[in-house]
């Protein structure tokens, strides 16, 4: 995750980090400019495209389809960034389920073996879990009619689930814990799950390809035909404008593309390594 000063205006503007939409977009930033220039010459220097021409109209088509455009791109950006939002809840619930499970382990346990084996195994879970989310075939399992690694082998943060759980019930049987304690341990375990669950959800659940889809479409074609209607009025500026316009509309699908997956390896996703090593070293320190 980025560290940045939320004040310094400065350094937003004027500085160009890895995930910049700019360095991402610049080549075809540079074709979009080269083609609207050239329409832009067509129009002015060889048709003589005047004011009175009906061409001249097109940007009432723009002004209606730009209120479209805006509202799709709002949801896809609120849609995207409630993803990354969720995400980030979800590994905070982990982080207060690992330190809860630790605090109560921490008072009912008095073997160090069994103090020992915790201290291990709670954290080894968030770990084990981050590793499985970085799996690009984790995001795949739903897909049809595809062989992925992944489901040849065990789930990881399952089997590690069952040796906590089972090593809960052997102290239940060795009677190193009460029943009523075996119950208030229980909600915490269950949690382990339920977070998993909901990571596993968002990281294997895109957005819906056709809408998707869609959208990279309408930008495109909005900002085809953007030269058409404003090169009499703009002239050769219009090469600039449409740019600028194409910028706009392609970062805020980009940005949204970025964090609708918040367990990738992308700058701006969540910090799950840290976090799982910041569970360690709380565990260590209760139990």
């Amino acid at each position: 995750m980025i560290t940045y000063n939320t004040k310094d205006w400065f350094t937003f503007i004027f500085h160009f980090h890895k995930s910049d939409t700019v360095r991402k977009l610049l080549p075809i930033m540079i074709a979009i400019g080269i083609y609207a220039a050239i329409i832009g010459y067509l129009e002015v220097e060889y048709f003589k495209v005047s004011k009175n021409d009906y061409i001249h109209n097109i940007p009432i088509m723009h002004g209606m389809l730009g209120f479209v455009i805006s509202l799709l791109l709002v949801f896809r950006t609120n849609t995207a960034y409630d993803r990354w939002w969720e995400g980030r809840k979800l590994w905070g619930q982990l982080v207060n389920n690992s330190r809860n499970f630790s605090i109560k382990l921490s008072a009912i346990l008095k073997d160090e073996n069994d103090k020992k084996f915790f201290r291990k195994y709670i954290p080894m879970y968030a770990d084990i879990l981050h590793k499985h989310l970085k799996d690009e075939d984790t995001s795949k399992q739903l897909f049809e009619d595809v062989d992925l690694e992944i489901d040849h082998h065990k789930h990881k943060p399952n089997q590690l689930k069952k040796i906590i759980y089972h090593k809960i019930n052997d102290l239940y049987e060795a009677k190193k814990i009460t029943g009523d304690q075996l119950i208030t341990l229980n909600d915490e375990l269950v949690a382990f799950t339920d977070i998993c669950g909901a990571c596993e959800r968002i990281k294997n659940t895109p957005i819906p390809y056709s809408y998707s889809a869609f959208i990279k479409k309408f930008i495109f074609f909005y900002t085809m035909t953007l030269p058409f209607g404003y090169s009499v009025s703009l002239g050769y500026l219009v090469a600039p404008v449409v740019v600028f316009i194409f910028y706009v509309l392609a970062s805020l699908e980009l940005i949204a593309e970025e964090i609708e997956d918040p367990f990738g390896d992308d700058e701006n996703d969540l910090p799950t390594k840290k976090i799982s090593e910041n569970i360690k070293k709380h565990v260590e320190e209760l139990i």
